[in-house]
């Protein structure tokens, strides 16, 4: 996949592409159904297919007080849209420069001039531009004139015993609820949470119960606390099974400030610290509570143990 972050010039000279815009955060199975039509028109006419995205979330600069926290990182954005099959990803930079941008010139700029486009593709809600002044209707007007076609896609329930339209916010209200199932059925894939293992308190190895404290970028939506069964993925890319505490540890802290991320993994005792982790949530198994003593928290820990060995090794 091309990573385009030139608009000064054409990735491909002389070539057409069938595009669609958005932020594309956590790339689901919404995402993956429009790409996937973009493909397929760019090979019935001979075009290059390319997602156009930013660098940033939009809202994070036009109302930051608001912004929603991010499903995806960029990196593993880029690993998912390359995952795709898309010829090119063009990356463009958001900032208050960009979001000051007319609709008009951001049509010229960037998907003329630069890409050459031949078909948008779009969902019928679409916005864009200055004030989000853009709209499905201004580009089929503009179209007329640069030569390119708007295809907007309405957006329909893209994933088994989903009721909504799958989407990004739809996604972050299922894992706000502890609802892991339903956002992973919406992502089409367990959601994966990336950072490095730091060292904590070994409370957890104190007890019997060694665990990677992984260290989540800030800004990066997470579930409900809880405990949850899941997956480990090492640098090597040997996976673990592995028991997982999202939470603040009532039973040791009055008054954490946020949510660590914890990961038991299954039948596995050697150094992690340092190394990035990539943890994938499987399965819910329960609520995060306070506990009345190391006894108590023992006794559950092997619950939670034996119950993510029964789903994930069974």
């Amino acid at each position: 996949m091309l990573s385009v972050t030139d608009l000064e010039r054409s990735p491909w000279p002389g070539e057409r592409s069938v595009i669609t815009i958005g932020a594309y955060d956590g790339v689901h199975v919404g995402h993956q159904a429009v790409i996937e039509h973009v493909r397929r028109r760019a090979s019935e006419l001979g075009a290059k297919s390319a997602v156009v995205t930013f660098d940033r979330h939009p809202a994070s600069v036009v109302r930051p007080e608001s912004a929603p926290s991010l499903l995806t990182t960029t990196d593993q954005k880029m690993e998912l849209l390359a995952a795709t099959g898309i010829d090119a990803v063009v990356v463009v930079p958001f900032d208050q420069q960009q979001a000051a941008e007319s609709p008009e010139s951001f049509i010229e700029r960037v998907l003329v001039n630069c890409l050459n486009t031949k078909v948008i593709v779009v969902g019928e809600d679409f916005h864009f531009g200055r004030g989000r002044d853009g709209n499905v209707e201004l580009l089929r007007k503009v179209g007329m004139e640069a030569d390119f076609d708007v295809e907007p896609i309405e957006l329909l329930p893209r994933a088994d015993d989903i009721d909504e339209p799958v989407s990004s916010t739809a996604i972050r209200r299922a894992l706000a609820g502890g609802d892991i199932s339903r956002a992973n059925t919406m992502l089409g894939r367990e959601f994966e949470a990336c950072g490095p293992v730091v060292k904590g308190d070994q409370r957890g190895r104190l007890l019997g119960f060694p665990t990677a404290n992984v260290e989540v970028p800030n800004g990066l939506c997470l579930p409900a606390d809880g405990v949850y069964a899941g997956w480990y993925e090492r640098p090597s890319g040997k996976i673990h099974a592995c028991a997982i505490n999202l939470g603040r540890r009532p039973t040791f802290y009055e008054h954490a400030d946020s949510s660590l991320l914890e990961a038991h993994l299954l039948d596995f005792d050697d150094d992690l610290y340092g190394e990035t982790a990539r943890v994938r949530l499987a399965h819910f198994l329960r609520s995060e509570r306070k506990f009345d003593g190391v006894e108590s928290i023992i006794t559950q820990l092997t619950q939670d143990v034996g119950h993510t060995r029964e789903l994930l090794l069974s």
